[in-house]
């Protein structure tokens, strides 16, 4: 237990990290947010908040709490990827009005929105199972807690990778619309392997399977060009994903 016991305390790098990546392009047009939207941020946001205050409690003799508190968080952890799921159809509609308003949208192509919607179903099915394996393991404190650890690096990306895009497409918005809009996922990807890694690292957990799943999605992340351009892909979201 005492292995954990400054936990809390780590996992505030990952909450500072995901709430700057996502201000901007969340705070910047607050009103013009879609009501999905805003209860996916919050239920991500107090999620996040859980995997700071749920370490505390296990490791500063407050069990109970950290018990009773689990089963609620457990109810945050499905809105997080209900939500996220159910503004997928945001995607499909951003790809349509890519491909009619071309210019307005600049190097944001159709396939870059339907890659974004493919990877965020698969990245929510890794969210859910890693969480359904925290359950499984509640019992057992080193698979629990890591279980639950990896969902941060599993769903990080959305968010921190809305921010270094936006800095990125800033510093070139003299190369608009000629803009490599993938170069600033490969720098997302870094910082979230390199942070897996470290903490992989610290609690001795290289070789555990929510690392191994962490890392597969993440990697999977770097391949949204060819996902989001494959035909047959594109065929599968339009035909599940309706308005």
């Amino acid at each position: 237990m005492n292995k954990y016991k400054t936990l809390h305390m780590w996992m505030l790098i990952p909450m500072i990290i995901m709430q700057l990546g996502i201000f901007k392009d969340y705070w910047g047009d607050f009103s013009d947010n879609a009501w999905s939207v805003h209860i996916h941020y919050w239920t991500g946001t107090v999620w996040y908040l859980y995997l700071i205050i749920q370490p505390y409690f296990a490791t500063h003799g407050q069990i109970q709490r950290h018990r009773t508190n689990g089963i609620i968080g457990m109810f945050i952890a499905g809105g997080v990827c209900l939500t996220a799921l159910s503004m997928m159809n945001r995607d499909i509609v951003n790809a349509q009005n890519a491909l009619v308003n071309a210019d307005k949208f600049g190097p944001f192509k159709p396939w870059f929105f339907l890659g974004v919607a493919a990877i965020e179903m698969i990245m929510m099915t890794a969210f859910g199972f890693a969480i359904i394996k925290s359950i499984i393991h509640r019992k057992q404190l080193e698979n629990h807690s890591w279980w639950l650890i990896s969902t941060v690096f599993i769903i990080m990306m959305p968010a921190l990778g809305r921010g270094i895009q936006n800095v990125y497409v800033d510093m070139h918005s003299n190369q608009w619309p000629a803009i490599n809009i993938v170069q600033p996922i490969y720098y997302t990807e870094i910082v979230i392997i390199v942070m897996l890694f470290l903490g992989a690292l610290k609690y001795k957990k290289l070789t555990h399977p929510a690392t191994f799943l962490a890392l597969g999605v993440n990697l999977m992340n770097c391949l949204i060009e060819p996902i989001g351009k494959s035909e047959s892909i594109q065929a599968f979201l339009k035909s599940i994903v309706k308005g």
